[in-house]
């Protein structure tokens, strides 16, 4: 492309260069001859006078001489018989007779061709009234004086322009596909996986548009694959909640031959789903704000949820309160995505915690949020801030680390977060807030922690249920 580019502009600049200076070199050859011919005429004019008052010869030799025609041998004059005067001739001639006869029955200036030259013939009116007629040869090199000199200097100009032509397109050229070349392996790369691929915005306008959109593209990209593989994750970390009470069934079984067998295809199917989490939680998580009128009753869906895990708390003796689903709390949050993030939170209990060990969840709503507060009586969490970090689970200990991470992207969503610290019961209190105003002030927030903090203090000082 970049040598058609130059092509082009070769071609082009080439025919501009010859439709310009074939006329001009013309221009300058006919200006020439026509300073040649002005020239000639003023010489031959400057004999009129002396023919107008004498035809002698004397006379007429000196006057032709006087001139720089005469004096260079170029200049003749042709006087015809007059009476008894016999014709004369003063000067070289170089024209025909029959010109010279032409010219005198015309009586209008003329030129007549001469060995190596032309010849002007300027009829002049004698005193007799007969026509004499003054010739002036003008050489061939005259017509033509400085005409190939000019003629050089346009082909000199005419190639200076070719050449720059080309050195500019060529500059062009690079400007223009260098950025295209770039945004080809760019989109080659991206084809092949290369997912970090991307284009400097550089270049001609169009171009720059045309990486822009290549950039944005490429991360819509990124950010739908991570999205797929998140949800992949987040769809298979599901299944650990119906996995957990196969678990807890099998546990129960007793001895023998189907119960070992019933146990480790639990474990092995537990494994697989951990194979999948892991594999799929590669890519970074991104999340999407919930709409105008979108979300659910965090209330109704806090009782669903416990009605089913309350089966399972019975079978293995653990104390079960919840606190604040009297009344609907509506949350900006899909119903699902709040089930999976509660389903998250309460199978954590039941896997690291052990039998017997209570838990209770609390609802809180504070104007402009809404806190859920999941709260145990196990051995606690020695360190919150690496629980929350996504991929901190360990397969040594059963855990993915994709739990705590499905509820920091649920609060997150909202424009709230998660924090984990020590509970009344003595277990660890997971805090999930769920921001009801995105565009509410920090401060407003700091407030309403503080209070809805100081209400769960008072509540759990008096003995109120969580």
């Amino acid at each position: 492309m970049r040598w058609a580019l130059v092509k082009v502009c070769l071609a082009v600049t080439t025919m501009v260069v010859v439709a310009f200076a074939v006329p001009l070199g013309l221009v300058i050859r006919e200006m020439a001859a026509d300073r040649a011919w002005s020239n000639a005429e003023r010489q031959a004019a400057a004999i009129g006078p002396t023919l107008s008052i004498t035809t002698d010869r004397d006379q007429l030799t000196r006057a032709v001489a006087s001139t720089q025609a005469g004096a260079d041998g170029r200049m003749a004059v042709h006087i015809p018989a007059v009476g008894q005067d016999p014709a004369l001739e003063v000067g070289r001639r170089r024209a025909a007779q029959a010109d010279l006869d032409r010219t005198r029955q015309i009586a209008s200036p003329s030129i007549a061709d001469a060995p190596d030259g032309k010849a002007l013939l300027q009829p002049t009116a004698l005193g007799s009234g007969e026509i004499a007629i003054v010739e002036v040869f003008v050489p061939e090199r005259e017509l033509s004086n400085g005409v190939t000199t000019a003629w050089l200097v346009l082909a000199g100009v005419g190639v200076a322009l070719i050449i720059g032509s080309v050195a500019v397109a060529d500059r062009l050229g690079v400007r223009l596909i260098q950025p295209a070349e770039r945004l080809a392996g760019a989109a080659h790369d991206l084809g092949e996986g290369k997912l970090t691929a991307r284009v400097p915005e550089d270049g001609p306008t169009e171009l720059r548009q045309a990486a822009a959109a290549f950039n944005a593209m490429a991360d819509q990209v990124v950010r739908l694959l991570a999205n797929e593989r998140e949800l992949a994750a987040d769809l298979s970390h599901r299944l650990r909640t119906p996995l957990t009470v196969l678990r807890l069934n099998a546990a129960s079984l007793g001895e023998g031959p189907a119960a070992d067998q019933t146990r480790a295809a639990v474990q092995q199917l537990e494994s697989e789903v951990d194979t999948i989490i892991r594999t799929a939680r590669e890519a970074k998580p991104s999340t999407v704000t919930a709409g105008p009128g979108a979300g659910c009753d965090a209330a109704e869906v806090i009782r669903e949820r416990m009605a089913f895990w309350s089966a399972l708390a019975e079978d293995e003796g653990r104390e079960v309160r919840v606190a604040g689903v009297e009344r609907p709390v509506r949350v900006p949050v899909a119903k699902g995505d709040l089930t999976a993030a509660l389903d998250a939170l309460l199978g954590n209990v039941f896997r690291h915690t052990p039998e017997g060990a209570g838990f209770a969840v609390d609802v809180h709503s504070a104007g402009d949020a809404v806190i859920v507060l999941v709260s145990d009586a196990g051995p606690g969490i020695p360190d919150p801030e690496a629980a929350l970090a996504r991929g901190s689970g360990r397969g040594d200990t059963g855990s993915t680390g994709l739990g705590l991470d499905i509820v920091r992207r649920l609060a997150e969503s909202t424009g709230g977060d998660v924090r984990i610290g020590r509970s009344v019961l003595g277990g660890t209190e997971v805090r999930l807030w769920l921001q009801l105003a995105p565009n509410a002030p920090s401060s407003g927030r700091r407030g309403h922690r503080g209070r809805v903090r100081g209400r769960r203090r008072s509540a759990s000082t008096t003995g109120a249920p969580r």
